[in-house]
């Protein structure tokens, strides 16, 4: 069961107040839309998971795949064989609520409580034992009132890790910690560098192709008051400075917009040029020019396509020409169904009807990572206990 909090509260009575759009889903697979060009998406495939499935990532050399369970544990993926092989579980106690690897793929940081769980990925992949290398935790005399750390994130040599920390007194903030540049991550209070508050409900993190930049989510504006006038106020989506945040993260936020209803995951197109945002309550996927985030911000938004009920997930694939989108519909709206919506991200920046195909889900499709050397999407269904494998169409 995930946790009880009141960034959890908070979302549930969201959903309630929110209307939702029936997605339709055939029994086949995918489902061709009317409105935009046929796109062919093989029929999915579903595993079991022993526990209810949070993150997932696969490693840069697409071999192996990590899918997190929030009771804790992390389950190992063989993708060698052309579909995912689990050959391993390993416990890392806490929780474990989205993760991410380096870039190097050297690390995998799973979210826990205010900070994260490093797992060394060669172990983990080998089967030695004792992967887990350590925990990042703020220091007491940190004094961190945020907490709920829900996604992680890193800088481009992997030595500082950045933790979304969901709610907190007042607000989110991203919490970051500093491993070190040697081969060996060290776990200590010396790892805390500091954290950088937003708003309320603070989720998702992308990092720019530069590394200068990471962009984070927040599903209320830290402005908003409380109670149900602040559930439908606009969420924001903030650009953090990476070298501030690196060693001042209180000064790293350098542009705050207005996002949407309730904004919770976001990804940058290969070249930068683009932010995309999932908006939960409004059944949309948001464009945002990432210049314009700082030198234009009231006009930063450029476009948005209606996609399924509670959109969540979101990942870009085919070189950021389309996008997979997980319509959660984790509030269960009358008449609707859970989904993945594949989007032509060219339509959307066009202003034309976009969604090129919807494809069946489990319950509460939550995260999407995508093998791109294949290209194949891996969705953790975090409702019914399954790892979902979804054939893309396109290519890297």
């Amino acid at each position: 069961m995930p946790r009880v909090s009141t960034g959890w509260a908070r979302r549930c009575l969201a959903g309630a107040l929110v209307a939702s759009a029936a997605v339709e889903v055939a029994a086949c697979g995918a489902t061709v839309s009317a409105s935009s060009r046929a796109v062919r998406v093989a029929a999915p495939t579903f595993q079991k998971v022993p526990g209810s499935p949070f993150g997932v990532a696969v490693t840069p050399d697409g071999r192996f795949a990590f899918v997190d369970l929030i009771d804790g544990r992390v389950r190992v993926y063989s993708l060698t064989a052309g579909r995912p092989r689990a050959i391993r579980t390993i416990s890392v106690g806490g929780e474990a609520v989205g993760c991410s690897l380096t870039r190097d793929g050297r690390l995998l940081l799973i979210a826990d409580g205010q900070g994260a769980i490093v797992v060394d990925v060669a172990r983990a992949e080998s089967g030695a034992p004792d992967p887990v290398l350590g925990s990042l935790r703020p220091p007491a005399s940190a004094h961190l009132r945020a907490q709920g750390a829900i996604e992680t994130n890193s800088s481009r040599d992997g030595r500082y890790v950045f933790v979304s920390l969901e709610y907190g007194t007042p607000h989110g903030a991203v919490a970051v910690y500093d491993l070190g540049d040697d081969q060996r991550p060290r776990f200590g209070p010396g790892d805390w560098v500091g954290s950088a508050p937003l708003g309320q409900a603070v989720v998702g993190s992308a990092l720019s192709p530069s590394g200068k930049q990471l962009y984070v989510t927040s599903e209320v504006a830290a402005t908003a008051g409380t109670g149900q006038a602040a559930l439908r106020h606009d969420g924001t989506l903030s650009v953090l400075n990476v070298a501030r945040l690196e060693h001042t993260p209180a000064h790293a936020v350098t542009a705050t917009v207005e996002a949407g209803l309730q904004p919770v995951r976001d990804a940058v197109s290969p070249n930068g040029a683009i932010v995309w945002v999932t908006a939960r309550a409004s059944d949309r996927l948001l464009a945002f020019a990432a210049r314009r985030l700082i030198s234009n911000p009231a006009h930063a938004q450029i476009a948005a396509t209606k996609v399924g009920t509670a959109p969540v997930g979101l990942a870009l694939f085919d070189n950021g020409r389309q996008a997979l989108v997980a319509d959660s519909n984790r509030f269960n709206a009358t008449g609707a169904h859970s989904a993945l919506t594949v989007v032509n991200t060219s339509r959307v920046l066009a202003h034309r009807s976009a969604d090129a195909a919807t494809v069946r889900a489990g319950g509460f499709p939550r995260e999407i990572a995508i093998d791109a050397r294949d290209p194949v999407a891996l969705v953790t269904n975090f409702g019914s206990n399954q790892l979902e494998v979804v054939r893309l169409p396109g290519g890297p």
